[in-house]
């Protein structure tokens, strides 16, 4: 590989990391906030109505991804997956210092829920353009032989932040009192994010666009939403099964896990967190050997395998939980889960990347991609909260996931073995 390739290969993965890290980070520590966000931004008489209410905060931020997606993933077609990927992560630290400074509801009244929801607006819309412009990097940026590998970092950076998100929440909850964590300390997740912003950013300045990308904006034409619905339907319609698994396990097994814990299954809510750490470092560390072995196996097979084990195994894992609750089965069942899973995690950014040709990918994988996290991600847990009430089954959470990975195993079934070879013939040609 030229020392140029090669230098535009780690800016490349260092560009989607840095901003994956950032939007998974601040979804994440806003779940393990859940608990204390609804009492200070969203009180009522009852507790349950309050969780409710700050878990539709949650997902209201992903109505505004598919827009953003859809924005921001033909602005990365036409200008360049540089130009948009600074641009989002501009839009993501503005986002976070809203949420850092929202005074609460015993201070300013309706105006303090206002802020949080503009702040998550704000968020969901620049989110919605970071999945599909970063991982189309990162496909068109590697080596024809590793796109595998390369596009297993857009996962390992999500479970990577995931974990850091983890750890400092079990660090404000052990380390602070009640009183302090409601005064200032659940602040300090996203004021840490912050730190995070101008990093990103530079990087994502100095980036420079593939030649794959180069290539195809001069012969291909100009994308235009209409097209790629017409011309690419199936593909989107796969890409968005495929990632139906994918948004359903993080936002319940992840983001709502600690509240979960707490209300359903009685646990302590700062040794929640120590499940998720454990789950997190393993998808960290598998993600990239999976998607590496994915390269010499396919992609395909590796996933289906993946989504069936799991399949399998979520309902007699929760049962087992549920039947004597502790944090030591917590950790268990998140491990094996997470182990499991990394099979269908590694190959995913690979997988639907090879959908789309370079001229309409990162629109395809915005679309496909934020319409599946808004329908099934966003509202997962609200609506597993829901389930949960008028079903009185601390099983509840376990039949959403279950459903979520059949769609996508079918969603992957349909997906044709082999994608775009065009994209090693048109760096061939450059």
């Amino acid at each position: 590989m030229a020392p140029a390739s090669k230098s535009l290969n780690n800016r490349a993965i260092a560009a989607a990391v840095v901003g994956n890290a950032l939007e998974w980070y601040d979804f994440t520590v806003f779940g393990f906030m859940t608990v204390v966000i609804a009492e200070l931004f969203f009180p009522t008489h009852d507790e349950y109505s309050s969780l409710l209410l700050a878990t539709a905060s949650f997902g209201v931020a992903f109505f505004m991804r598919p827009i953003g997606g859809i924005v921001l993933g033909l602005y990365a077609d036409r200008a360049g997956r540089k130009a948009a990927l600074t641009m989002v992560i501009a839009l993501m630290t503005l986002g976070i210092l809203l949420l850092a400074i929202a005074p609460p509801y015993s201070a300013i009244g309706i105006g303090a829920p206002i802020i949080i929801v503009v702040g998550r607006l704000l968020q969901g819309f620049s989110a919605g353009g970071e999945f599909g412009s970063s991982t189309a990097l990162l496909i068109e940026a590697a080596p024809p032989s590793r796109r595998g590998y390369y596009g297993s970092w857009q996962m390992a950076s999500q479970a990577a932040a995931l974990l850091i998100g983890a750890l400092v929440g079990a660090a404000i909850s052990r380390g602070l009192s009640q009183e302090a964590l409601h005064s200032w300390g659940w602040r300090v997740p996203f004021i840490l994010g912050l730190v995070i912003g101008p990093v990103g950013f530079y990087i994502r300045r100095h980036l420079t666009d593939s030649e794959v990308f180069l290539h195809a904006k001069q012969t291909a034409p100009r994308v235009t939403l209409r097209d790629v619905f017409k011309n690419h339907t199936r593909e989107i319609v796969c890409g968005l099964g495929a990632v139906i698994a994918l948004t359903a396990t993080v936002y319940v097994f992840i983001s709502y896990l600690p509240t979960f814990a707490v209300k359903q299954l009685k646990l302590p809510y700062a040794e929640s967190f120590y499940a998720l750490i454990v789950g997190n470092l393993l998808l960290t560390v598998l993600s990239p050997i999976t998607g590496a072995w994915s390269d010499k196996i396919g992609r395909k097979g590796l996933s289906l395998w993946s989504l069936g084990i799991s399949l399998v195994l979520i309902y007699p894992l929760f049962a087992w939980l549920a039947a004597e609750p502790s944090i030591m089965r917590l950790i268990i069942v998140q491990a094996i889960l997470s182990v499991t899973l990394s099979g269908y995690y590694g190959p995913f950014g690979a997988m639907i990347a090879e959908l789309f040709p370079a001229h309409v990918r990162s629109t395809g994988l915005s679309l496909a991609y934020n319409i599946a996290v808004m329908l099934f991600g966003g509202f997962g847990p609200f609506i597993v909260t829901w389930l949960l009430k008028h079903t009185g089954s601390p099983l509840a959470p376990t039949y959403y996931v279950m459903s979520g990975l059949a769609l996508s195993f079918v969603a992957i079934a349909w997906i044709p073995s082999q994608r775009h070879a065009a994209l090693e013939a048109q760096r061939k040609r450059v």
